[in-house]
């Protein structure tokens, strides 16, 4: 439904691309002091951390694309790069939208990350 809801609104905006993310809460590190573990009525799961909201993110932003491999390479001057390799099967509908999704993914979190497509051949991912 998603699919297709996102063809005929691209039809009508011709000149934009279309996505649909769902609303994620990242919760806060529980604190360390043995005042608030006493405090503290429940353990945080899995799905509110910061790194499950943004892999979250992530894979709602190229819904219809499967995601074969991820990797975090780190610069000498310690910035961090998300390169994030997308299925082989979607390329021809996908290739025009990888700079929108880049730059939606960086707004929304705050880290930079690259798409890209596995090179022929290559079959480590």
């Amino acid at each position: 439904m998603q699919c297709s809801l996102t063809r005929e609104l691209e039809k009508k905006f011709s000149d934009r691309h279309v996505l649909f993310l769902a609303s994620r809460r990242i919760l806060p590190r529980p604190k360390r002091s043995s005042r608030s573990r006493n405090t503290q009525k429940q353990k945080r799961p899995h799905s509110r951390t910061l790194t499950a909201v943004h892999d979250a993110i992530l894979s709602d932003l190229v819904y219809p694309v499967e995601i074969v491999g991820k990797r975090l390479r780190t610069k000498e001057d310690g910035n961090k790069l998300l390169k994030v390799v997308l299925d082989e099967k979607e390329r021809g509908g996908v290739d025009y939208r990888l700079d929108t999704y880049a730059e939606v993914y960086r707004k929304l979190t705050g880290r930079g990350v690259n798409f890209e497509f596995p090179q022929s051949g290559s079959s480590d991912y």
